[in-house]
């Protein structure tokens, strides 16, 4: 990459000793590291809000005299010093811990593909969870050294912004997102110009701008067609995620699959193992066949080479929610790239043809796991579904000898965790335990840890998202822009003492945030019991098309309002990675109730859990292989229902039950003469104990490395 030019905006104003604030700002590696995040906010910490955590647009807007005035502090100096001394530490530690486990494999190169990206709040180029764990995977690949970089989008107009009416209704708006103003990067030429790739699209040229974000020793690049090149209605293919136009979406995909591959060769990058994060970027087999036959390769051995070195990662565990597309679509996009791989028409869709009861289809998982030589669902349940839902791919094997495992995800600790909790944690296990976080016998240390000290981290946590939430509601009573029933429904009436629940995910209907208002009077009884009070937090996002889904949120708001309730039902509008942040720090049960077998893992139950919250959820996912009967407590039964109806009455009565007889009474009863109750902080200690190492991310690039990325290779070879 010597003849790419980063054209790093360099007008900070800064004074000469505080000046490397400017390259920290662009860096992502402040995010997870609080004391480098406490730099910006104790220079301004009323804008550091206002910005809403972004070190960019924060030094761009800070006045000078703030600047200067924490020049003469000697307490932030050492700060500034120490952060930038370990910052320095990190960026060129010589023995990561890839280099030390796979000293053969320093060459390789791994490229991970995903359609977002979920780095930050201030980065708006994602829309839920698979977003979040890529971005907790260049997290954890940054901290353990591995060679990888990610290839993405950069949609200028992010993820929506949701407003709730007063009737309950989702309401979108769209922003525009400025990289001057982002820790974004674009990529030039040595004479100046815009680094661009292209791609054939319906038989027009489209290019596409690189972009780089740098995550502490990682590379993202992200691709934007926003640029003069193109047509208007080009200019936008990468506006939103998820367009729900059939042409937008495939355009998207040649782009993000063959455009991702033209712009990491465009770089002099050559990777040596190409991860497809779910089916989207799957259009990268067909460029990477087009070299190896411009190389001399037949067709067959293209594919050969290309199966060789590709990995996929499936997080859908229903048909309905893969990506396919219609074969006119084909026709109209592709038909120069079946040429271009000596294929017939009928040839070419074979490579990814999949038959529908309403006809025949160009599927992107079955293009990817046709050409994947090491395929994976993200919990050993998923990896069950995912295998008999594909097995018409083999249909010579037995459901269990279909090629596709399981790596359970993780979460990337250092990210979600608070910082009050790291700080327990590094007087309690030792410091550098966030090194080992996978050692599950370095977290029997957690028994060490006093429960007074552990109580009063909760207290704290919980405090913060109380208030949190009524800060935001006297925002929106400040500027007139919510009706009172909006106000209390945000949250103005929570208490700092009461049990809380917490319910935040993208509302998909099979989720059924709506099933614990199954029994609205007995709902009602629950959180208003003036002897051990509830208090539930409600917050997510429907997709923009999805009617059902926000039919959904309409019916948990109508509840929320309802007034016997006492304030004690939110919702929080607008949920995004900064109230995930709160809400998995503060809340004392996280609940999740999807339809059995549809949630494909899951993660934020994992982060929860490592801040104390205890988790409550349906044996779905990844808390199917999380629950020992002592760490948390189950929704319904481990069965199949034929009967969704069923199910739901079942699971309900279950969630009741539950609550009513175990989780509420356990959190108010048989306190000690000090207020604590010592059987939940057992409980939770058991809860840390047991998930927060098996469920890092730490443990889960192990097995990526062990198991996908070099699956004939050992540890320590």
């Amino acid at each position: 990459m010597k003849d790419i030019i980063r054209e790093t905006p360099n007008n900070f104003s800064l004074p000469r000793r505080i000046t490397r604030l400017g390259e920290l700002a662009y860096n992502l590696w402040w995010i997870w590291n609080p004391d480098a995040q406490r730099l910006f906010i104790q220079i301004d910490r009323p804008l550091w809000e206002r910005v809403y955590h972004n070190p960019v647009a924060f030094l761009r807007k800070v006045e000078r005299p703030q600047l200067n005035a924490v020049t003469n502090d000697r307490y932030f100096l050492d700060l500034y010093d120490r952060v930038m001394r370990e910052f320095d530490a990190y960026m060129s530690e010589e023995k990561p811990w890839f280099k030390t486990h796979y000293p053969k494999h320093e060459k390789e190169l791994i490229a991970y593909l995903s359609f977002e990206f979920g780095l930050h709040e201030s980065l708006p180029v994602y829309a839920g969870g698979l977003g979040v764990l890529s971005g907790d995977h260049l997290k954890e690949a940054s901290d353990m050294g591995l060679p990888l970089v990610g290839i993405g989008f950069y949609y200028t107009q992010g993820y929506f912004s949701q407003r709730i009416t007063e009737d309950g209704w989702q309401e979108t708006r769209n922003f525009l997102l400025n990289y001057a103003d982002l820790p974004v990067v674009p990529l030039a030429t040595p004479d100046g110009k815009p680094l661009t790739i292209s791609v054939t699209l319906a038989g027009r040229k489209v290019s596409a701008r690189i972009l780089e974000v740098r995550v502490g020793r990682i590379s993202l690049f992200l691709l934007d067609t926003d640029i003069d090149d193109n047509n208007p209605a080009d200019r936008s293919l990468t506006a939103r995620l998820y367009s729900s136009d059939p042409e937008v979406r495939i355009s998207q995909e040649i782009l993000l699959g063959i455009g991702g591959v033209r712009a990491l060769r465009h770089l002099g990058i050559d990777p040596t193992i190409w991860h497809m994060n779910e089916g989207h970027s799957a259009f990268l087999v067909l460029q990477r066949m087009r070299e190896y036959m411009s190389e001399g390769l037949d067709s067959e051995a293209a594919k050969q080479k290309v199966r060789e070195s590709n990995v996929f990662t499936t997080h859908t565990p229903v048909p309905a929610g893969n990506d396919e597309f219609p074969l006119w679509l084909i026709d109209k996009y592709l038909p120069h790239v079946w040429e271009e791989l000596k294929l017939s028409r009928d040839g070419f869709i074979d490579l990814a043809r999949n038959q529908q009861d309403w006809g025949e289809t160009f599927s992107m998982p079955v293009l990817a796991l046709r050409f994947s030589a090491r395929s994976n669902g993200v919990s050993e349940l998923h990896g069950q579904v995912s295998r008999a839902m594909w097995n018409k791919l083999w249909p010579e094997r037995k459901v269990n000898d279909v090629p596709i495992t399981h790596i359970t995800n993780g979460v990337h600790a250092p990210t979600w965790m608070a910082r009050r909790m790291r700080l327990l944690f590094d007087r309690y296990l030792g410091q550098g335990w966030m090194e080992t976080i996978d050692d599950l016998e370095m977290w029997s240390q957690i028994e060490n840890v006093p429960d007074s000290e552990l109580w009063a981290v909760k207290r704290h946590l919980k405090n913060k998202l109380v208030n949190y939430a009524m800060e935001r509601a006297r925002r929106q009573w400040v500027t007139g822009s919510a009706h009172p029933v909006q106000v209390v429904a945000g949250g103005v009436l929570l208490e700092p003492y009461s049990l809380t629940i917490g319910f935040a995910r993208r509302f998909a209907t099979y989720k059924r945030a709506n099933l614990i208002m199954r029994d609205v009077d007995r709902l009602i009884r629950l959180v208003t019991n003036e002897q051990m009070p509830v208090q539930i937090i409600f917050a997510g996002k429907a997709h923009p098309a999805d009617e059902p889904g926000k039919m959904v949120i309409q019916q948990v708001y109508r509840a929320v309002k309802d007034a016997r309730s006492g304030g004690r039902l939110v919702f929080l509008e607008d949920y995004d990675m900064n109230m995930a942040r709160l809400l998995v720090q503060g809340v004392d049960v996280w609940m999740n109730t999807p339809r059995r077998p549809n949630e494909a893992s899951g993660t934020s139950g994992m982060k929860a859990a490592m801040n104390g919250a205890l988790n409550f959820s349906v044996l779905d996912g990844w808390w199917r292989e999380g629950f020992n009967g002592d760490n948390g407590w189950a929704v319904g039964e481990e069965r199949e229902y034929h009967d969704q109806n069923a199910q739901d009455d079942a699971d309900s009565r279950s969630l009741y039950d539950t609550l009513e007889n175990e989780i509420v009474p356990l959190y108010y009863d048989k306190r000690s003469i000090d207020g604590m109750p010592h059987g939940w902080l057992n409980k939770m200690k058991e809860s840390i104990r047991t998930l927060a190492p098996t469920f890092s991310t730490r443990r889960m690039l192990t097995e990526y490395l062990g198991q996908a990325y070099f699956s004939d290779k050992t540890e320590e070879e």
